[in-house]
């Protein structure tokens, strides 16, 4: 039985990941702001086969999620740390003062949020000489979308930070892996009113992931023509990029949904 914590784990790919490996029969740790939705995620994992608990966090709140993560650690070894929890959103409808505070509150929720998930738990797993952390980023990192930039620098920080991470902590035993998929439907992305080419389900996402983290890759990119569109757009020139990006469509204002 591997002990696995899984942040943002209320709804979206977070509640399809929890649900993928509570049929494994592991130990769930499972955080998320909706208490309703998380305390019917946890009932529905225990029901699959897992031993599953579950904490109301915040992933914002670095203390209380120290206290939190090193508690559980206390008491269960963690194996695998998923810094799934995140927010969304774009220009849509903002004006510059609310984009402003918006860009502040995603930044503290997608990469300061990462940061807190992963600060309490790297030191025991240094310690112990073991463990795997996996990070959130999203294909949105690769390039500098003008819709929604706090949304792709964030996910572009995490994607750097993950990079690096597991460069310097290879010789200690602790595995990174740095988790950038494309369109998943969640209730985040059910708000979007474009077009996202390639959707899936969180379920299909969650299985592509839970069977590639078993293998410790340094990324795992999905799917492979959103992919390689995304990273053609990263390698352009900043102002062919943006001639081309600038027609891409505005995702909707940040509103409380969590991923």
């Amino acid at each position: 039985m591997k002990t696995i914590l899984i942040t943002g784990a209320s709804s979206g790919l977070g509640e399809a990941l929890a649900l993928t490996y509570a049929r494994e029969g592991n130990r769930l740790i499972l955080g998320g702001r909706d208490a309703g939705r998380l305390a019917i995620v946890a009932a529905a994992c225990t029901a699959a086969g897992a031993e599953t608990h579950y904490q109301t966090a915040d992933v914002t709140a670095r203390d209380i999620m120290h206290q939190w993560i090193a508690g559980c650690d206390k008491r269960f070894p963690i194996d695998l740390v998923i810094a799934n929890a995140g927010i969304s959103g774009g220009t849509g409808g903002t004006d510059i003062n609310k984009a402003i505070s918006q860009s502040q509150q995603i930044f503290a929720v997608n990469f300061q949020g990462v940061l807190n998930t992963i600060d309490p738990i790297l030191p025991r797993m240094l310690a112990r000489g073991k463990g795997q952390i996996a990070l959130v980023s999203s294909l949105a990192g690769f390039a500098a979308w003008p819709g929604a930039p706090a949304y792709s620098a964030s996910k572009a920080a995490i994607r750097y930070y993950g990079d690096a991470l597991r460069v310097g902590l290879k010789p200690t035993g602790v595995q990174i892996t740095v988790i950038c998929p494309g369109f998943i439907k969640t209730p985040l992305t059910d708000r979007n009113q474009f077009s996202m080419p390639f959707l899936m389900s969180a379920d299909q996402a969650a299985e592509i992931i839970v069977r590639k983290l078993k293998g410790n890759p340094p990324r795992i990119v999905f799917p492979w023509p959103t992919a390689i569109v995304a990273r053609a757009l990263g390698l352009l020139p900043p102002s062919l990029a943006g001639l081309i990006l600038a027609q891409a469509p505005e995702k909707k204002a940040l509103q409380s949904a969590v991923e």
